[in-house]
């Protein structure tokens, strides 16, 4: 079982950034991938980003790309997103995933709100 609780979410005006943390207790987190989903009002979860165990080989949804930075201290057993360049269709609960490679179980924090006003 692993806990992530995520924080650092707000409101804030376009062109602004903030940085978003999640936090993994109950296993070794160096073992899992870990990744970022947000969901807007009325749409589906969608994927944001993702860094794998080590740290390496991280990917970016194309909305993203350019804006976010996906990192992780396996030392602390966190998982950061820095978002810059902030646009209202940004604007979601952002929810951080954790996964082990060829395990079909998954595990979710409970969101952290972010809002970006024009």
């Amino acid at each position: 079982q692993v806990q992530l609780v995520e924080s650092g979410g707000g409101s804030i005006q376009a062109g602004g950034s903030l940085s978003l943390s999640c936090v993994a207790s109950g296993r070794t987190f160096s073992n899992y991938h870990m990744a970022w989903y947000r969901q807007a009002p009325g749409k589906v979860r969608e994927f944001v980003a993702t860094i794998n165990h080590n740290g390496a080989v991280p990917n970016y949804a194309d909305s993203v790309k350019g804006r976010f930075t996906i990192s992780r201290d396996n030392a602390k057993n966190t998982v950061d997103l820095q978002m810059d360049s902030l646009k209202p269709e940004d604007t979601a609960i952002y929810y951080c995933k954790a996964w082990l490679p060829f395990v079909a179980t998954e595990y979710w924090g409970q969101g952290t709100q972010v809002t970006v006003s024009s």
